[in-house]
């Protein structure tokens, strides 16, 4: 880092106070970032990004604008707003401290100039680079969740399609597609956009289907692609990196394809015969056991999966699904929910002690 320069005469003590709060606003902002890194997300990479980042604020740091300080005189201590109050989820948490850092890092490049004209170069510089770990950190906490994610929900058109889908996410559906062949593009936004809330709500992520436009008008976490829609590669010039795009496969070549241009997962199916999907013939359980032992990223079964069939498709290798009527059309949708979640749990289990067992 390039020695800061000496300045001829004193800085004012109101320059001096401005750099000092905006360094403590913006040191502990991404101490508040590192921590869900570490902790949240155990990305050692993310949360060195951060430590390099708060030691570079450390050395501009310096004893004559920390000397500059006058909380007792300071008017701001005693102002709030009822959001800074609330946090709705991790999301709006790390939403709001990547805010506070950016706008405080703007401050100090702008009045950096005045006090160390090295300090406004300095500042600038790390801001864009505050702006690449923001994207990467949504980034890898949608690829995170993905993972983890075992029962992804389909929603079909519904006039209380939110209150089903929220207690799907009370259930624990960590995954929500909206799909919706039939409405107005208009209407189509505006329901994307509260069910986008919803689910960060509930830290879950929020896929649009086919529409990349909606997603990126939305802000939703990805899109899901058919075979007959965009393809995965320009979907994800148009998306970028930090979104997670899926591709709709019935066969071996089509899940080659969408692996080759990027896909981040796929869905595997229809492995039973569905009004959803009335043009495509059913692909079985073939299918499903074939994925399990080709496919090298995150897949779902999809296609007529409910209660009673949920087992064979577990047994033919599936450790993810996607369902829609089995929720959707339920009349316990959140009981539902948790019925699927512990059967793939339970089958998970299975196969660790059995993986286990064949190394003992």
């Amino acid at each position: 880092m390039t020695e800061k320069q000496n300045r001829t005469l004193p800085a004012q003590p109101a320059l001096c106070r401005i750099l000092d709060a905006n360094l403590d606003r913006s040191r502990e902002g991404l101490r508040i970032i590192e921590e869900w890194c570490r902790f949240g997300l155990n990305s050692a990479d993310l949360a060195l990004v951060c430590k390099q980042l708060r030691q570079e604020l450390a050395f501009w740091h310096t004893p004559e604008l920390r000397s500059a300080r006058d909380t007792p005189a300071d008017p701001g201590t005693e102002l709030t707003h009822p959001q800074e109050e609330q946090r709705g989820s991790i999301q709006q948490l790390l939403a709001a401290n990547f805010c506070r850092v950016e706008e405080a890092l703007r401050v100090l490049e702008e009045y950096g100039k005045v006090y160390d004209p090295n300090m406004g170069k300095a500042f600038k510089q790390m801001r864009y680079r505050v702006y690449t770990l923001e994207s990467d950190l949504l980034a890898y906490r949608r690829y995170q969740q993905l993972l983890r994610s075992q029962l992804y929900l389909v929603t079909s058109p519904k006039y209380n399609f939110l209150t089903i889908v929220e207690a799907a996410l009370q259930g624990g559906v960590t995954l929500v597609q909206y799909r919706d062949k039939a409405s107005d593009d208009g209407v189509k936004l505006a329901n994307v956009r509260q069910l986008c809330e919803l689910c960060h709500r509930y830290d879950a992520l929020l896929i649009v289907n086919d529409r990349v436009d909606l997603a990126i008008a939305a802000d939703a976490d990805g899109v899901h692609l058919g075979q007959q829609d965009l393809s995965v590669a320009e979907a994800r010039k148009l998306l970028g990196p930090g979104r997670i795009i899926g591709s709709s496969t019935t066969n071996g070549e089509e899940m080659q394809r969408a692996i080759d241009a990027g896909a981040d997962y796929i869905g595997v199916g229809p492995v039973y015969e569905t009004p959803t999907k009335a043009n495509k013939p059913a692909t079985g359980l073939d299918y499903v056991r074939y994925a399990a032992s080709k496919s090298p990223v995150p897949w779902f079964a999809i296609g007529g999966i409910d209660i009673n069939n949920l087992d064979e498709v577990l047994n033919a290798g599936a450790q993810r699904v996607a369902t829609v009527r089995s929720i959707m059309d339920a009349e316990q949708p959140t009981l539902v929910t948790q019925f699927f979640i512990s059967q793939l749990i339970r089958m998970q289990h299975l196969k660790a002690q059995k993986a286990l067992q064949a190394t003992t």
